[in-house]
This record gives structure tokens, C-alpha cells and sequence, in this order.
């Protein structure tokens, strides 16, 4: 078969599952919240029924990685195990337990002329959701996007595809169960990367695509999709050490940011230290990174206080290591650290560790970012730990989504105006 054929079967395969999903998409958002809630707590229960299946076909993906050129921490995000997967199954029952979005009252009023105008939220239709390495995901997207009533079209990387498998089957029998549309959830089974174009290009189907990976996806989807894209940056995400800090606090924090899953968006890939202190805390904080075999890259000034460290370059205070890696820099006041995080950072999570309450006000209402943390781990940014339940990804853009994509903020709004047959004059 050649090139073209092969392309042609692509186009047509793209548009046959967004059509499907399309179709789906009316069924979901009609849907009662027993029978989302039914999908939810069908799809944990054959998720702990079911593991060793899931786990199986995860090892063959495992096994495969590096073949593929993953790293360790890309690797660690790709396993699975039993208790990841338990994890999975409890967030699937978090959000069956969290309030249905569907259908709520925004806000609504009287008009002089006795129209009664209310603004209710609705599902946003179709999302495409293109996401690597990290199969849990799979269970987290299709969870949230049934529950705000959205048919969801997921597009997991090549490294993950025997798990998605298994997990997409899973879903498919809770869809079945609950009485909703098998095309609600769907699964790109080609691993062709040319088969992502195809669907951006299908915005007539596809109401909001999400990336969730590397910039170089991220990037790529912005310029070639055709519908609106809710985009998860990079997470360059800076712990900074004020000089009002406990120090333990700080050495807990800077430790659990960095190292508790360092293959993950909400880890610390840059610490700040002021100056003041710089001395006193990396002299305590070094024995803890080394025993975590932390590789410390470091300025001039504290490259002396950490042993084994090697130099920074300007590039590692803007590089997403996703590794046991640490960019660290001296700083000579709050405001060179603000600066810092705004010339470097992504906007994606970034925390001061201080007792002045006046240095974190100033912080959280000068630094940019989807999430700010005062005296706690940068971890702490995603939707679970937040409140939100499982989230579909971290917006860094500032529009109608921005931090953990939670169920709320994959709806849309719309008028509703009853009237006694009044007419405009």
C-alpha cells in the first residue's frame, strides 16, 4: 500500500471516530447522573476485577520502553502496579462522588419585562485528548469527560498502547453496563503519528482537543488544530527558600516537590534561595538531596555548598527535567526570585516557603503561574489533592481553564429565557 493510500486511510478513520463520537456526544449529555455515576463505579469495580489483565499488558509495554528511548522517570510514569491501580479505581469513585456539573444554575435573574434569564452549564461535546506514557490517565480522562457529559476520543503514545487497550476494553463494558454509548469513549488504535493530524483538522466533529505531554506536542497541536486547544505547558516549577523560612519546613517541602515523583509535571525542577540564608540551608538541605541522588546543578554562588554538584547553564533554569535533576540559584532578595520565575518558569506551579506574611502576599500576587503554593509542595497542584477530583490535565493558558481541568471546566454555558410571549419593541 503506498503513502497516499495509507494517508487516505488515515483521513477516513479520524473522521469515522469523530463522527461516532459526535453522535454519542448527544446521548452523554442527556445522560442522568445514576447512569454516569453507574459508569463510574462499574468501570473501579472491573478495574480491581480485572488488574491482572491490565497488568499483564502493561508489562508487555514495559518491557518494550526501552527499546522505545525512555528514561527512567518516562518508564516509572508507564507502570502500573497494583496499588497505582487501586489508586485509579478510588479516583473513578471520587468523581462519581463529586456534585454532576451538568445542568447547574450559574446565575440567574428577572428582567424588568418579566423574561426570567438563567445561565446553566452544559458539556462542551467532543474532546480529543492526546496524552503520553502515563496509562492511568486513560481511566482519569474518560472518568471526568463522562461525568461533565462529554464523549471523549483518547490518543495515548505508542509506549502505552497494549495498557490503553485493556483499560479502553474495561471502559467499553462499564459504558455497556450503565446503558451509555460504547462511542463515548473511545480509543485511537493506530499508533501512526500522522493519524493526530487528521483529527485536528476535523472541527466540525472535535469541539476542544487537550494535549498533555512534552512542548514539542503541545506545540505542534496549537499550530495544526482547528478547534480550540487547551494546552498543558511544561512544568517549570520552582520551589524559592526566603529568608524568613523554617528550615526544616523548607528541606521537607524542596524533597517531597522534587523527588516524592520527579517524572511528573508537579514536580520542583528549580529551587531559589535567598542569599541570606543560602549558607546555612544548602549546607542542611545537601545530605538530603545526595541520599536521594539528586543531581544538584548549580550557580556559582551555591555550587560550593552542595558537594558533587555541577555547574548550571542559563539553559537548565528553563528545562523540564522530569528526573532527579535540581537547577539551583542563589538569590539576592524576593524580587530577583520573582524575576526568576518569570523570565524561566512555565506558569505552572510555583511555591514560596516563609513566615513573613507580607513576602507571601507579595509572592502570590506578583508570580504568574496556575498555582501558587505558600509553605507547601508544588505536588499539591492537581485536581485530587485540590478538591476537583481526577483532572484531565493542568491549563496554563489563562482562559475558561486554567490549573486542574476538573469536571467544571470541561462545560460550557448557556442561556435559557422564558418568557410570557413578550416581544421586543
Amino acid at each position: 500500500m503506498g503513502s497516499t493510500e495509507v494517508m487516505l486511510d488515515l483521513s477516513i478513520y479520524a473522521a469515522e471516530v469523530a463522527g461516532a463520537a459526535k453522535l454519542a456526544s448527544r446521548d452523554l449529555a442527556m445522560a442522568t447522573g445514576a447512569q454516569k455515576n453507574c459508569f463510574l463505579h462499574r468501570a473501579a469495580e472491573l478495574v480491581r476485577r480485572k488488574s491482572k489483565d491490565v497488568l499483564d499488558a502493561n508489562n508487555v509495554d514495559v518491557g518494550a520502553a526501552p527499546e522505545l528511548g525512555l528514561n527512567s522517570a518516562a518508564i516509572d510514569r508507564l507502570t502500573l502496579t497494583p496499588s497505582r491501580l487501586e489508586s485509579a479505581a478510588r479516583a473513578l469513585e471520587e468523581i462519581a462522588a463529586l456534585p454532576d456539573p451538568v445542568g447547574e444554575t450559574i446565575e440567574a435573574s428577572v428582567r424588568p419585562n418579566g423574561l426570567h434569564v438563567s445561565r446553566v452549564r452544559v458539556p462542551l461535546g467532543v474532546v480529543f485528548f492526546i496524552y503520553e506514557s502515563r496509562p492511568n490517565v486513560t481511566l482519569d480522562a474518560a472518568g471526568i469527560c463522562v461525568k461533565s457529559g462529554n464523549a471523549v476520543i483518547l490518543r495515548g503514545g505508542k509506549e502505552a498502547i497494549h495498557t490503553n487497550r485493556a483499560l479502553h476494553a474495561l471502559l467499553c463494558e462499564a459504558l455497556n453496563d450503565a446503558d451509555l454509548p460504547r462511542d463515548g469513549v473511545q480509543l485511537v488504535q493506530t499508533t501512526e503519528r500522522e493519524a493526530v493530524g487528521h483529527f485536528l483538522k476535523l472541527n466540525d466533529k472535535i469541539d476542544v482537543t487537550i494535549p498533555r505531554g512534552g512542548r514539542s506536542l503541545i506545540e505542534r497541536v496549537a499550530a495544526e488544530a482547528t478547534m480550540p486547544v487547551i494546552k498543558h505547558y511544561d512544568g517549570i516549577c520552582h520551589v524559592y527558600i526566603d529568608r524568613a523560612a523554617d528550615f526544616q519546613m523548607a528541606r521537607d517541602i524542596v524533597v517531597n516537590s522534587k523527588c516524592q515523583r520527579p517524572g511528573v509535571c508537579n514536580a520542583a525542577e528549580c529551587l531559589l534561595v535567598h542569599r541570606d540564608i543560602a549558607e546555612r540551608f544548602l549546607t542542611l538541605l545537601a545530605p538530603d538531596l545526595a541520599q536521594r541522588r539528586v543531581e544538584a546543578r548549580c550557580c556559582q554562588r551555591s555550587r560550593g555548598l552542595i558537594p558533587n554538584s555541577r555547574a548550571a547553564s542559563e539553559m537548565d533554569y528553563r528545562t523540564e527535567f522530569l528526573d532527579l535533576i535540581l537547577a539551583v540559584r542563589v538569590v539576592d532578595d524576593l524580587e530577583q526570585a520573582i524575576e526568576h520565575i518569570e523570565a524561566n518558569g512555565s506558569h505552572h506551579t510555583d511555591a514560596i516557603v516563609t513566615n513573613d506574611l507580607a513576602a507571601a502576599r507579595r509572592f502570590t500576587a506578583a508570580v504568574d503561574s496556575a498555582a501558587v503554593m505558600v509553605n507547601a509542595s508544588t505536588r499539591f497542584n492537581d485536581g485530587g489533592e485540590l478538591g476537583l477530583g481526577a483532572e484531565i490535565g493542568i491549563s496554563t493558558d489563562k482562559f475558561h481553564a486554567r490549573g486542574p481541568c476538573g469536571l467544571r471546566e470541561l462545560t460550557s454555558s448557556k442561556f435559557i429565557v422564558e418568557g410570557q410571549g413578550q416581544v421586543r419593541g
